[in-house]
């Protein structure tokens, strides 16, 4: 779990213990570990690798770049941790 403020939501902790009690248990992130959080990985590549400095000239250049990045996700744009 990323610590987002629901995630310490009296509503959210209530639950805890029922989900333990079947076989889900969470684990909570350091509060800065971008490494471990998936989306910051994500964007990082996107921001960096698979977009270039154009896109940055005005909105309807990134949202064009982001939309084709986004929807090519897995196809022409993948991430190896390897």
């Amino acid at each position: 779990m990323d610590n987002a403020p629901i995630h310490h939501s009296g509503i959210f902790q209530s639950q805890i213990k029922k989900w333990e009690t079947r076989g889900l248990f969470l684990y909570f992130i350091p509060k800065y570990s971008p490494e471990l959080n998936l989306i910051e990985i994500l964007w990082k590549h996107i921001k960096y690798y698979w977009i270039s400095a154009s896109p940055y000239k005005g909105f309807d250049f990134l949202k064009k770049d982001l939309d084709n990045v986004l929807a090519n996700i897995g196809k022409n744009f993948t991430i190896s941790f390897s």
